[in-house]
């Protein structure tokens, strides 16, 4: 079991910076007084600009710094053995930074390459593509440079790894800044932004304990693409200046879904933000249509990279937006006539895009075989049917509290930052503005031979920029509610979007205007010491705690692990293949190199089965069922955790013995009701049995280590009826 130990000594000071620029903007005009952002090249918007985007920097490396302490001190990172560094990548963490390890070790990078390419270390009896099935071009690209800058003096592999990410914490920040600067017209936005990204770090990143995530190292690449979108958006951008845009959107996507396998999911989502907005003509059609082949292209560019991925082919996105594209260009009188004849039509093209969506999808899918992303949509249809399923992968998602709905104390949290509020105000009032505009839209009756001079008449009721950001955060808000694991991707841009309701022009302008004393030099001084006011509370209230936090220093202590992995490493042959749990496996394949049977990374249909039935161990099976089982995956030995045999942390019905019990039907433990279908085990928990040294476990499995947590038993060879043989030893 690994504790945090607290231990004496130091702590470390960071310091928030925040500047004030006076500019005034609007949401409802083209007009963006901020000079410095449409090419004033005067030496007043020049120092300006500067001043911005040195705030940007210091605060994205705040930021970073703060979060690669927090690490430091939360592990003792810098003093622990090499072995308790790597335990430390817990879960699917421990699997990636193994492929950066490996290609470390390789001799020459075309030959660590090659192993990757042709991997058979993590699956046994199986040969995969590691570059076609995960998303590990990152480990790749960053165990080539650091073979290639002179820095194996200097900087060990590991710091390179983990700073690397950190450092992505910092261009987090930087675009969260970007965004809210460009929308508001002052960089005071941002600079807000950053600080309520810092002090709600805990509802914004979690990169500090899971370093090696997939989402850690998207993340920062969304938030570009975001920002070039709202730059994009922006109205009086040359031709030029539109070019760049969207190739900065294609790298930025193209790098989006290359680190990260649920890509896709994202992506619908933008998609559909796009497709709203198509819908009541905020955005124009040459819009709409680069928006889309952006994401087309960005997800076309990964699927060749991972040697045709067909998860990616056969993806929702790429269906609805050929969908989606197809019918629009046939439906061409959408944007024509009356609002009741105009909302009937829109009914009919949503109707007609969703099921072309699931025509193409479909029938992709039956074409190339794809089953790899279906646990995913078991579980959404588990969890919104609002009653218990015996589907082992759908329970495995649906008992873990990342998944499920948002809890109250993130609002809390949140509303103690001064955050919720701005945002929900700045929601509720952008939101009621974004209705009127598209009712105002539905209601024109410009032809196709005027859509240029109406789409613009349109888009003055309303910027595009700011409608995507608000869509944009209220269906990732959404998302975040119903799966709690995606708050990360709604909290900071809920940042920006706050940041930009505080330091924009529409809340003042609605209070003044009630309070009937509405003037230029008012408006400019509220906007601007409004904010101040709240950077200067929210240093005064959390700064002593940021110090403090600063200061608990504890070290990393799981001694039960790293004697599992040192026993493993010197005591078994480099060859042998090792059962057990997915997220201790991970860990044995980073710091032993042994081969493992099954794995975390979930998104492939056999490894799933082969996983059910390497669990087989905590369910009440026979031993010779057992055996059976893991001799078929190529085990040989398996690993049992205490953890998992005599769970307790999740409730009855979602321990991991009581989602294999449902899966073969059988009755749960402890009190409780049972399914009347449920029948009661003709055998007993296998983990539990197999301690017993009984005649029927002894003549299959042999135990070869054990401690308080881990016990290790080697699979035997089946000897013929009536064969002798001496007994062989026992080692703990």
């Amino acid at each position: 079991m690994t504790v945090l130990r607290q231990r004496r000594g130091r702590g470390k000071e960071a310091a928030l910076a925040a500047e004030v620029q006076p500019q005034p903007s609007n949401c409802c005009t083209h007009r963006h007084p901020e000079k410095s952002l449409q090419g004033d090249w005067s030496w007043g918007a020049i120092i300006w600009t500067s001043v911005g985007w040195s705030v940007s920097v210091g605060l994205g490396l705040l930021c970073c710094i703060y979060v690669a302490t927090l690490h430091e001190n939360d592990l003792w990172f810098s003093n622990i053995k090499e072995v308790e560094r790597e335990i430390s990548f817990r879960t699917e963490c421990g699997l990636y930074y193994s492929y950066y390890k490996q290609m470390l070790q390789a001799p020459s990078i075309q030959e660590g390459l090659s192993e990757l390419i042709h991997d058979n270390l993590t699956e046994s009896k199986r040969t995969i593509n590691l570059l076609q099935r995960m998303n590990i071009y990152q480990e790749v690209f960053l165990s080539v440079l650091y073979r290639l800058l002179p820095l194996q003096s200097y900087l060990e592999p590991v710091y390179f790894y983990i700073y690397t990410v950190f450092s992505l914490q910092a261009v987090y920040v930087i675009a969260l800044y970007l965004t809210a600067w460009l929308l508001s017209g002052s960089w005071l936005a941002g600079a807000l932004t950053a600080v309520w990204y810092i002090l709600n770090r805990v509802d914004t990143t979690r990169v500090e304990f899971t370093i090696s995530l997939r989402e850690n190292w998207s993340m920062p690449f969304l938030a570009l693409q975001v920002t070039a979108i709202t730059c994009y958006l922006r109205p009086q951008l040359t031709a030029l200046q539109q070019k760049v845009m969207v190739w900065l959107m294609y790298v930025t996507t193209f790098c989006f879904c290359l680190t990260w396998q649920f890509n896709q999911f994202i992506l619908l989502v933008q998609a559909l933000i796009i497709y709203s907005l198509d819908c009541v003509d905020l955005l124009t059609s040459r819009q709409v249509t680069t928006l889309y082949l952006v994401q087309v292209s960005g997800l076309l560019s990964v699927s060749l990279l991972q040697f045709c991925n067909s998860m990616i082919v056969g993806s929702l996105v790429l269906s609805f937006i050929v969908a989606a594209l197809f019918v629009r260009h046939c439906q061409s009188g959408l944007k024509t006539g009356s609002l009741l004849a105009r909302l009937g039509k829109i009914l009919l093209h949503s109707a007609l895009v969703l099921l072309l969506t699931y025509i193409i999808n479909y029938l992709t899918k039956k074409a190339l075989h794809l089953r790899s992303d279906e646990h995913i949509f078991k579980f959404i249809k588990s969890k919104f049917a609002f009653r218990p399923t015996r589907d082992f992968d759908a329970g495995l998602y649906l008992c873990e509290e990342a998944f499920g709905l948002l809890p109250l104390d993130t609002l809390e949290r949140l509303a103690g930052t001064l955050l919720l509020y701005p945002y929900v105000l700045t929601l509720l009032l952008l939101s009621g503005m974004l209705a009127v505009a598209a009712l105002q839209n539905l209601r024109s009756k410009g032809g196709s031979e005027e859509k240029k001079g109406a789409a613009e008449g349109r888009v003055e009721t309303f910027r595009p920029d700011v409608a995507y950001n608000l869509v944009h955060t209220l269906l990732y808000g959404l998302l975040a509610f119903t799966t709690m694991r995606m708050k990360y991707i709604w909290t900071g841009h809920m940042c920006a979007v706050a940041a930009y309701g505080v330091c924009g022009v529409e809340l003042w302008t609605l209070l003044l205007n009630t309070l009937h004393c509405n003037t230029k030099v008012l408006m400019r001084l509220v906007r601007y010491a409004v904010p101040l006011l709240m950077i200067g509370y929210l240093y005064y209230k959390f700064w002593p705690k940021l110090m403090e936090e600063l200061s608990e220093l504890r070290e990393f202590y799981d001694p039960d692990t790293v004697e599992l992995m040192t026993w493993i490493s010197t005591k078994t042959p480099k060859q042998a293949v090792f059962a057990g749990s997915m997220q201790l496996l991970a860990g044995i394949k980073l710091c032993t190199g042994r081969v493992l049977t099954n794995h975390p990374h979930y998104e492939d249909k056999d490894l799933r089965e082969r996983t059910r039935q390497v669990y087989q161990v905590y369910a009440r099976r026979s031993p010779e069922d057992v055996y059976d089982t893991l001799k078929a995956a190529g085990a040989d030995y398996v690993v049992l955790e205490n953890s998992i045999c005599y769970e307790r942390r999740h409730r009855r019905g979602c321990r991991l013995r009581d989602l294999l019990d449902l899966a073969n039907g059988h009755v749960m433990d402890g009190p409780g009701d049972n399914e009347p279908d449920l029948v009661h085990a003709a055998h007993p928990r296998f983990c539990e049995a197999v301690k017993t040294d009984a005649a029927a476990y002894g003549a299959l499995f042999t135990r070869t280590f054990e401690n308080k947590t881990f016990y290790v038993y080697r699979l035997k060879k089946k000897r013929k009826k009536g064969a002798k043989g001496s007994p062989e030893p026992t080692v703990t």
